[in-house]
């Protein structure tokens, strides 16, 4: 039977918390972290949580229904809520399935959330009066190297490195490169649990966890949350979103195969043949080939994990990992720039939030909004997202869409206006539904935006509280939320050109106030003139 033709689906907001050691504090709890990430996406798509008609929502470690209790705190609305547990790939297994939502006509806007409140050390199975769902991958790790009183996933994906190690030749410290390279990128991420840029000597010297991969080798485990609002093309063109859209051009998802235990190979007993057969599956349904690929985000829990992916990725030839590694071409200035957020090992690793936070990393990539890490002319992304169990999901992104003429039109009127253009658009708008607008926001804001050139600063208030609205220049009366931006930063944050997380996590987006007010801002400018993304 021919299957039905799947609708494109485009990724239009993401959000991201910064990712952090595991914390007992009620302060940094799962709903609190999910709903700052799904108030970012929201923020980044200029949607609001009523646009949502479904939502996935992943996590590893809580009670049944914990989706639900994340998500009613960005509203009530009663749409379907599903949750999801698959490992590590928890979080792209979410996206995976909202993608599905849409592309086969189910909803036009899905909301995928992933979050994760951990235990700090490594992992350990909470049940132990059942099977344990690694059971079948734990023999073939006893078979081929035997199984020490330890944790049991460092031993797998050890034994996968000297694996590899006595089949190709590879050497230790390659692995150790590897994870450099990745302490490296992650100080450049304001959202990273690490941001301490280490030697390959001092990688290698680090304490032993298994042989040959070392503590700065192996991801921490992290709390935090990241999520993704995907669209059909029908609702990116009704809410004018195509300078946004990141189009989801293939993605596969793919489980164990028997050669994953009857081969005895620890390289495929950690994920090898299910990574490969979903690449090469997404490269031949999108006609896109590994060489195509600019920048990636792949899952690299271990150092290890990392250079096995490379070939099951197709990134080299089988065997040749190490190459790639030693050549350069894994990093900036090489063919590849693979983690540019410096990866689990790094960045962290929040099981349910992992996946969706590769996500944001290659929208804002291909965006060109990702500021220091930022990919020279990145067009294609690829993420791998990989959970033992077993699950792996494989994804290639593009731009959704050429820009508009009217898009071109706004970035290059961006260039020659200032804030006082941008506040001549706010007036006309106060002017026009100021009623509205003061229904919907009720709050008083100031902005206060210095010029550098002339080393002055002007205030402007606008109050969406009282009467009709009104916007003055000046800052009397009392305020709920103050907004403290350069004028050029300002005039690129209001038509799009500035991300408003990457602003304020790089300092250039200060917010002194009610930050629950301030994400109220997008509805301040009207659509078709320079877009508000506050």
């Amino acid at each position: 039977m021919e299957p039905a033709k799947r609708r494109a689906v485009y990724v239009v907001g993401v959000g991201l918390v910064k990712f952090l050691k595991p914390s007992a504090s009620s302060t940094h709890d799962y709903p609190d972290m999910a709903k700052e990430a799904g108030e970012a996406a929201l923020a980044d798509a200029g949607l609001t949580y009523k646009d949502i008609q479904q939502a996935v929502v992943g996590y590893v470690y809580g009670d049944s229904t914990c989706g639900q209790r994340a998500v009613y705190n960005l509203g009530l609305t009663g749409i379907p809520i599903y949750n999801v547990n698959n490992n590590c790939a928890t979080g792209s297994t979410a996206l995976f399935l909202a993608k599905q939502l849409i592309e086969g006509g189910n909803c036009d806007c899905a909301l995928a959330l992933g979050f994760e409140k951990m235990q700090r050390g490594s992992l350990v199975s909470h049940f132990n009066d059942r099977t344990n769902p690694l059971d079948k991958h734990a023999e073939v790790l006893s078979d081929c190297y035997g199984i020490q009183a330890a944790p049991l996933a460092p031993q797998m994906f050890a034994a996968a490195a000297c694996e590899h190690m006595e089949k190709y030749g590879t050497k230790a410290d390659v692995f150790g490169k590897i994870a450099e390279k990745n302490h490296r990128h992650s100080a450049n991420n304001p959202y990273s649990q690490m941001k301490t840029v280490y030697s390959v000597d001092e990688v290698m010297k680090s304490r032993m966890i298994q042989f040959p991969l070392t503590l700065l080798q192996c991801c921490p485990t992290s709390d935090g949350s990241a999520a993704a609002i995907l669209c059909s093309e029908k609702m990116v063109q009704k809410y004018n979103l195509q300078n946004k859209a990141v189009k989801i051009v293939g993605m596969e998802m793919r489980t164990d195969f028997s050669s994953t235990f009857k081969e005895k190979s620890c390289i495929k007993m950690v994920g090898y043949d299910m990574t490969k057969a979903a690449a090469d599956s997404v490269y031949s349904a999108t006609g896109i080939k590994p060489t195509d690929v600019d920048v990636v985000e792949l899952h690299d829990c271990f150092s290890a994990n990392e250079l096995i992916s490379y070939e099951a990725l197709g990134l080299c030839a089988e065997g040749e990992g190490a190459n790639l590694v030693e050549s350069g071409n894994n990093t900036y200035g090489g063919k590849y720039v693979i983690n540019p957020s410096g990866g689990l090992i790094s960045k962290g690793h929040p099981l349910g939030a992992s996946g969706l936070a590769q996500c944001a990393e290659l929208c804002w990539q291909l965006r060109n909004m990702a500021g220091k890490r930022q990919v020279p002319n990145a067009k294609t992304a690829l993420q791998h997202n990989i959970g033992l169990g077993g699950a792996v999901v494989v994804g290639l992104y593009q731009r959704g869409f050429h820009e508009s003429p009217q898009l071109a039109t706004v970035a290059t009127a961006a260039n020659s206006i200032n804030s006082e253009t941008v506040f001549e658009r706010i007036k006309e708008n106060v002017d026009k539904n100021g009623p509205s607008m003061v229904n919907k926001v009720k709050a008083v804001f100031r902005f206060k935006i210095t010029d550098i050139k002339s080393k002055g600063t002007k205030f402007w208030t606008l109050n969406l509280k009282d009467g009709s609205g009104s916007l003055t220049e000046g800052q009397e009366g009392k305020t709920d939320c103050t907004i403290t931006m350069a004028d050029k930063d300002f005039v690129q944050l209001s038509t799009g050109k500035l991300n408003p997380q990457m602003a304020f996590m790089g300092g250039k987006l200060k917010i002194s106030g009610n930050m629950a007010v301030a994400l109220k801002l997008r509805l301040v400018l009207p659509q078709g003139g320079p877009k508000a993304n506050l």
